[in-house]
């Protein structure tokens, strides 16, 4: 199992991009400085002044409401002080421009993070984004400005949001050992092809024994945490024995691979969304709260079908039922920009509820959520990667059950 940060990466720093780090007219021709100082030549060597070191890099520019720019390359570390021998050594890293480069702008946030495996991690993201406060609670950072800090790397458990954001950088944070047990056990269920998410979900609450109604923040996470590693495990021999038998006639047909690549992709993104729905509703269900699911004729105004209705539509629809007992919850493993969606599914009510899986959302975002009177109800785990402000505002999931029973009282 990985339990903390530490057993992927050996150390990380991070720093608020200057108008000479990131404007292309006065940047350093692509070299960042300062990493010495936070440690880093502990990680990355001390080369001498004819030497180069070279490490494979990911680069990501990370914005909340867009999907990520991922870029592959070397990077190389080496002394920018190399044609005077007589001078001390001035260690830089130097990359070469790319599409996530392109895409930087001064006082923007950066994170250098080198991992166990020998490569590097750079990322950037706007400052004072969720993505930003997400980082910076898994690498414990505080006290960033336009100087490197060096990240404490708390010992604490990655929790689940955090595993699938490093998942979609590259970095394998589940580990799929624990569910390779299991393997044998899913494709003598699912031979033939990838399950329906339902199913998959039912296995992952059969072979992970939580009680949802004692605990159903625990339950939740747990779920969600073994249905990710049980289908990263089946993924992985699927693709496997696809890779392995080639695509067309002749193995190499390249529009075959990439039709399968982007399935591979697609499937991940919507497997997880409707994974989280799943849960969801076995949890209400488990509670005994009466509940619909919107779609078909169980829509409110606009044809809008939110995610959880309760106790139902006819409620809903009904001028004489109390609008105080109705709740609207939606489901959304990540908020980004897609939280406003909720806002317009049900005219009728004040306020409405969003389920959600992220960690670390801006308090700039949680403000206007609060202005628009939505609350926002996140398991109870990921509760410590807000501030102490808005961990006063957040419900967990039994607070919300809570709720919707007293209503129904």
């Amino acid at each position: 199992m990985l339990d903390s940060v530490n057993e992927i990466f050996e150390g990380a720093a991070a720093k608020y991009l200057s108008a000479v780090d990131a404007d292309p007219a006065r940047s350093n021709q692509h070299e960042i400085g300062g990493l010495p100082s936070v440690g880093f030549k502990s990680y990355l060597g001390a080369p001498g002044k004819s030497d180069r070191y070279h490490f494979p890099a990911l680069m990501a520019y990370i914005k909340d409401e867009e999907d990520v720019e991922l870029c592959q390359d070397m990077v190389t570390w080496y002394d920018a002080r190399w044609r005077n021998p007589k001078r001390p050594p001035e260690y830089r890293l130097y990359y070469k421009s790319n599409p996530v480069t392109d895409l930087i702008q001064p006082t923007d946030f950066l994170l250098v993070a080198k991992k166990r495996d020998g490569s590097l991690l750079l990322l950037f993201s706007p400052a004072s984004s969720s993505v930003e406060f997400q980082l910076r609670h898994l690498f414990g950072l505080s006290g960033v400005d336009q100087s490197f800090t060096s990240a404490s790397m708390p010992s604490q458990t990655l929790i689940l949001p955090i595993k699938m954001l490093l998942e979609d950088l590259g970095v394998r944070a589940f580990d799929v050992s624990e569910a390779q047990n299991d393997l044998d056990m899913l494709l003598a269920r699912f031979p033939e092809k990838f399950p329906k998410t339902a199913e998959f979900s039912a296995v992952a609450r059969d072979v992970a024994d939580f009680d949802c109604i004692a605990d159903p923040d625990n339950a939740l996470i747990g779920w969600m945490e073994r249905e990710e590693a049980l289908f990263r495990a089946y993924e992985r021999h699927v693709v496997s024995e696809r890779l392995r038998s080639g695509f067309g006639a002749a193995g190499d047909d390249v529009d075959e691979f990439i039709a399968f690549s982007l399935s591979v992709q697609n499937r991940r993104k919507s497997r997880v969304g409707h994974a989280f729905e799943n849960h969801l509703g076995f949890v209400f269900q488990q509670n005994r709260l009466p509940f619909e699911k919107g779609g078909g004729v169980r829509v409110t105004e606009n044809k809008a079908k939110p995610d959880f209705l309760f106790p139902d539509f006819g409620a809903y629809h009904d001028p004489e039922y109390p609008k105080e007992k109705i709740f609207l919850l939606g489901a959304k493993t990540t908020c980004k920009d897609r939280w406003r969606q909720v806002l317009s599914e049900g005219d009728l009510l004040d306020r409405k509820f969003l389920a959600t899986l992220e960690a670390g959302i801006s308090s700039f975002q949680t403000d206007e959520m609060i202005a628009k009177n939505l609350q926002l109800v996140i398991p109870a785990a990921i509760h410590g990667s807000f501030s102490e402000a808005q961990k006063r505002w957040l419900y967990t999931m039994a607070d919300f059950i809570k709720e919707v029973r007293k209503a129904a009282q």
